[in-house]
């Protein structure tokens, strides 16, 4: 769909490249602009205890940059800048994660940018938004918006969340931005910045949690697994053969499809979501009672048939067990997840290049960049 379009990323870690290999496995080109002094995007170097590398290539940088060419410009130097500034003027798209004021001062702000193309959109993730110089990070960001408060036991401390996952919700407000700006250069063929932080699609993404506090004057707290406003609903459970099962029950006909297979006489202090809610440790212990006797695979299954949602707590490798290849980039030498899911129907999910080595595609750009000048 995007093949004639040239995306220049300047981001780096997780939330602006992942916009960039969003557009990769639409067809685009994206160059990736490294720095040499630094040693290009610092995820290269975050390897997980006992890892080795593929070169240049770290598993954390292997999320979220494939297909991608990979460019070695030190943005500080005249020269490199103004090789940057040609590819620009060929380039649809920039994605940049600068702080605020940074990338003034290396002239690639959107001002210094658009007056190179005026067609070009410029989407640019910060943390906490165009006044606030503070580096951003996905770990405090999780502290400030609130959401470690609420994850986590009650009698333990705050905890985060085990993937980035503020990053993750950053990167697909930026797509959507982005998008946006496209569709609308179509009929205007004017360009447009686009402006995100970390903390405004966190704060944005509480979604239920905020409106308990916004409508019900209820703080979400830590429960646990334990839903605020359902039950019995993600709290884990123990069967007979020592496997984990977790239940999302939204209804009350669900619930009582749960008791029939269980072999449950509720009583009327269940007989309601809200009766649930409020009645929630009696029912947990009622339900932990009558699934301990209950071994995994036929319970999923009688709970499958009864259309109660449920299902197993698997690790990340009985994930990819599974054999579905839809999810997949890559081969045995080296393979990744795809951060498009959602194509049209009768849409081929496309191969792409893995993960570039540091600046192995220099060269190539800027020699197609000089040419077109």
């Amino acid at each position: 769909m995007f093949e004639k379009l040239r995306v220049i990323e300047l981001a780096s870690v997780l939330a602006g490249p992942a916009v960039g290999q969003f557009f990769a496995e639409l067809g685009a080109e994206v160059i990736k602009v490294e720095n040499p002094a630094s040693g290009g995007d610092v995820t290269r170097s975050w390897l997980s205890k006992g890892e080795q590398p593929k070169g240049t290539v770290s598993a954390y940088f292997s999320a979220v940059n494939w297909g991608k060419k990979s460019v070695l410009l030190n943005l500080k130097n005249e020269t490199d800048r103004q090789q940057l500034y040609r590819l620009v003027a060929t380039a649809d798209l920039v994605i940049a994660s600068y702080k605020p004021g940074d990338a003034e001062k290396l002239g690639v702000d959107y001002e210094s940018l658009s007056a190179i193309n005026p067609k070009l959109i410029y989407g640019h993730i910060t943390g906490y938004g165009p006044d606030d110089q503070r580096v951003g990070y996905d770990a405090v960001i999780q502290a400030e918006s609130g959401f470690m408060s609420m994850n986590g036991e009650a009698e333990r401390g705050p905890t985060k969340m085990p993937v980035a996952l503020i990053d993750v919700l950053a990167a697909h407000h930026l797509k959507e931005g982005l998008l946006l700006a496209l569709i609308k250069r179509m009929s205007t063929g004017e360009g447009a910045y686009v402006p995100v932080s970390l903390l405004d699609a966190a704060v944005s993404s509480l979604a239920n949690q905020a409106t308990n506090w916004l409508v019900g004057e209820s703080v979400p707290g830590r429960k646990g697994n334990a839903h605020p406003n359902i039950a019995p609903y993600g709290e884990v459970y123990m069967t007979a053969d020592a496997k984990e099962i977790i239940l999302a029950v939204g209804s009350d006909k669900q619930f009582a499809s749960l008791c029939q297979v269980l072999g449950i006489v509720p009583g009327d202090e269940f007989a309601t979501n809200a009766k649930r809610v409020e009645n929630r440790e009696g029912l947990v212990s009622l339900i932990t009672e009558a699934i301990a006797k209950e071994h995994a695979e036929s319970l999923l299954s009688a709970l499958i048939e009864a259309k109660v949602p449920a299902g197993m707590v698997k690790s990340i490798d009985q994930v990819f067990e599974n054999g579905n290849t839809d999810w997949l980039l890559g081969d045995e030498t080296i393979k990744g997840v795809r951060n498009m899911m959602a194509l049209p129907r009768g849409w081929e999910k496309r191969d792409l290049t893995p993960p570039p080595q540091l600046g192995a595609h220099t060269k190539e750009v800027l020699k197609g960049a000089a040419g077109s000048q």
